[in-house]
């Protein structure tokens, strides 16, 4: 009977992690939930057969078997924490973690410092701590707590929706924290583990901001933006486009009648901005089918097909992203474009093209925001790496704000819920490679796209 509780968790735990692992595919924070889930159900099914077991020799193994996995379990925590708060710095200390785990688990299987033995309660069987166990305990503490913060740091800054899913998240983690109780039956206390109904209530917490918000899989959302947006687009260029089409034809027809007294005159300026409109209207959309084009690109990228990728020419493609890309009044004439020596790269030029739009619209609005300013695509070398460089002397970005840069759906920007411009420019320099550099101070900021070497 005590046994029932910990396998259904085990099995709820495992069938989850495989269903978000199958349902969204690959990725860090995905990878790191389903080794939650696993470690999770390897140690709860431990303890549902070691509860039912009356075998001492059969005990004083599965008490091991089980703290082996828990030894990995609040790094694991940690992990999924970090990755869901993209904080990619935090990975290293991860890393630490993990290591002081696999020090603490050769203990447990060469030595009693750790697992001195078992108790034999009314309800089972259970593991002794051993004086090492503290050091565990420790860093169970430190690690969990540090992983919860950086939660609570990120969620203050991030747009609306992935504040939601943090925020949840925290919900989840915090609950789970307090399976932690479950540690006194270490030290001799006499009750039943409950830590199995924290597991259990962290999870449904989790399936909630993944069912309700979609928690790890941007892509269904960006879809359907994306669709949502693409055809009013298009009705409205080719309104635009018939306007422009016959707009001559009415002018015509109303310079005649004025002609012959039919209707009052109009001014000239007035005629001459109706004329403009199409062109203008034609602008705003190709600028909003850019963004929209971005958006996808980025959600798409973690699957690219690196099969697709040739041998392109870099100044190729700033010169296709410098004809084509769909500026405001006046703001051609403030971008200067100083190509240097040309160089090839491995890579798509298509993602590339993308990423200096997105570098670009950034440099503009950066000038616009200072109310002056120019700003430079050009080419040069950084040591042996090829590189292409984007200058705006607009505000210049503030320090604290440049460590937040390239997470994704953070932006700086009120109202912006996308945030993914910059995140989505590291991970092709990634794909490619590559990375990008942001260097900036007050009246500068110049993005670096630095390739391989040849």
């Amino acid at each position: 009977m005590y046994s029932i509780l910990p396998a259904l968790v085990a099995a709820l735990f495992l069938a989850c992690g495989l269903y978000v692992a199958v349902d969204r595919g690959r990725s860090r924070v995905t990878d790191a939930f389903l080794l939650l889930c696993l470690t999770t159900a390897v140690w709860q099914g431990t303890w549902a057969v070691l509860f039912q077991t009356e075998d001492a020799a059969v005990a004083s193994v599965l008490v091991r078997v089980g703290y082996l996995f828990i030894l990995f379990l609040p790094t694991a925590l940690y992990q999924f924490l970090a990755e869901i708060a993209e904080v990619r710095s935090e990975r290293r200390w991860v890393g630490v973690s993990y290591g002081v785990a696999g020090l603490l688990a050769l203990t447990l299987v060469t030595t009693d410092w750790f697992v001195a033995g078992y108790y034999r309660y009314e309800w089972g069987y259970y593991p002794e701590a051993g004086p090492l166990h503290l050091v565990h305990v420790a860093q169970t503490a430190i690690v969990v707590l540090r992983g919860l913060w950086l939660n609570v740091r990120e969620q203050a800054h991030a747009p609306p929706l992935q504040r939601a899913r943090l925020r949840l998240c925290i919900a989840s983690m915090f609950i789970y924290f307090f399976a932690a109780t479950d540690y006194l039956c270490n030290y001799g206390y006499d009750f039943y583990p409950v830590g199995v109904l924290f597991n259990a209530a962290s999870l449904a917490i989790i399936l909630v901001a993944i069912l309700k918000y979609d928690l790890m899989n941007n892509n269904v959302v960006i879809a359907t933006v994306a669709h949502e947006v693409r055809t009013p687009l298009a009705t409205i260029r080719l309104h635009a486009a018939a306007v422009d089409r016959y707009w001559q034809e009415v002018v015509a027809g109303y310079r005649l009648a004025v002609e012959h007294g039919l209707c009052p005159t109009v001014p000239t300026m007035a005629i001459e901005e109706v004329v403009r409109l199409p062109a203008r209207i034609a602008r705003e959309v190709d600028r909003s089918n850019m963004i929209v084009d971005l958006m996808v690109a980025s959600s798409r990228l973690s699957r690219v097909d690196e099969s697709d990728f040739v041998t392109a020419s870099a100044v190729a493609c700033i010169e296709e992203a410098v004809e084509r890309y769909p500026y405001g009044p006046g703001e051609r004439e403030r971008v200067h474009v100083r190509l240097g020596e040309d160089f090839e790269f491995w890579g798509s030029p298509a993602l590339l093209v993308n990423v200096i739009f997105n570098l670009l619209k950034n440099a503009l609005q950066a000038i616009k925001q200072a109310g002056q300013g120019e700003v430079t695509i050009e080419t040069g070398r950084q040591g042996a790496h090829p590189c292409i460089i984007v200058t705006d002397t607009g505000p210049g970005i503030p320090r604290q704000v440049q460590r937040r840069l390239f997470h994704p759906f953070w932006t700086t920007k009120r109202g912006d819920a996308g945030g993914i411009g910059l995140a989505f420019c590291r991970n092709v320099m990634k794909a490619f490679g590559g990375r990008i550099r942001c260097d900036s101070r007050p009246g500068r900021t110049a993005f670096t796209l630095q390739f391989p070497a040849a």
